[in-house]
């Protein structure tokens, strides 16, 4: 069943249309009918050259198209600046192939859909994909905002922030601060009714290999905060 897209860009106005904008695409998790779609609709909805693409992490595990995702965003996104971050799934599944004492947990925690999309066995995962997940970045930063998969201590400097927290960290409930004058954008910590607004934060996470919604946040360069709008990819749910 093939995607369906609603770009909703009602609410941006004529100024906010000539900006540079960074659109960006939460935990994708195997979906490359989501994932292919999303980059459908934000070629419509950018302005022209100089926008930015920040993908924050995921792309493996629990969906069924791992292996596609990998080889869609290596190849590239036309016209963008693209920006790939780590996920926490994308460090198990590389450490799980190099070390096989972790196999058994990255198996249970959505590998094995990963690993089936390579055929069933390790062997078969190339070299280069393991290469490509070790060196995605772990967050990027622009003027008024962090991109980063789950989270950042607010109290230690970016070039110290522990790998542990940028891949794993979950915000207590409600926690509405950002990292000082950045707006913090993540995903990880997933809820289906989202995206989850803030005053210094925005988690776009909306369990979207399982719901079939992938909610990308666009987010105005020379304006600090959060979103100024979505764009919403409505695909099949997963089967249960």
């Amino acid at each position: 069943m093939a995607a369906h897209v609603h770009n909703d860009i009602e609410t941006a106005d004529a100024a906010l249309a000539m900006s540079n904008n960074t659109f960006v695409i939460p935990d994708i998790h195997g979906r490359l009918d989501l994932l292919e779609d999303g980059l459908v609709a934000i070629a419509v909805r950018s302005q022209g050259s100089g926008d930015t693409i920040v993908t924050i992490g995921d792309y493996v595990d629990k969906g069924p198209a791992s292996k596609a995702v990998i080889e869609r965003l290596r190849s590239g996104v036309g016209g963008f600046d693209l920006v790939t971050l780590k996920g926490n799934h994308d460090a198990m599944m590389a450490g799980a192939l190099r070390h096989g004492s972790k196999m058994a947990d990255w198996l249970g925690k959505g590998g094995a859909a990963a690993l089936a999309s390579y055929g069933g066995d390790p062997a078969d995962v190339p070299q280069s994909h393991l290469d490509w997940l070790d060196h995605l970045a772990l967050f990027h930063a622009d003027r008024h905002r962090l991109y980063v998969h789950a989270g950042v201590d607010p109290q230690t400097p970016l070039d110290l922030q522990r790998e542990e927290t940028l891949l794993w960290k979950r915000y207590p409930k409600g926690y509405s601060e950002g990292y000082g004058d950045l707006h913090v954008v993540h995903g990880h910590d997933n809820d289906p009714n989202g995206p989850l607004l803030y005053q210094g934060r925005t988690n776009l996470d909306t369990l979207a290999w399982r719901t079939g919604r992938l909610t990308i946040g666009v987010f105005d360069d020379d304006r600090p905060g959060g979103p100024v709008d979505f764009i919403v990819v409505n695909g099949a749910p997963a089967a249960r």
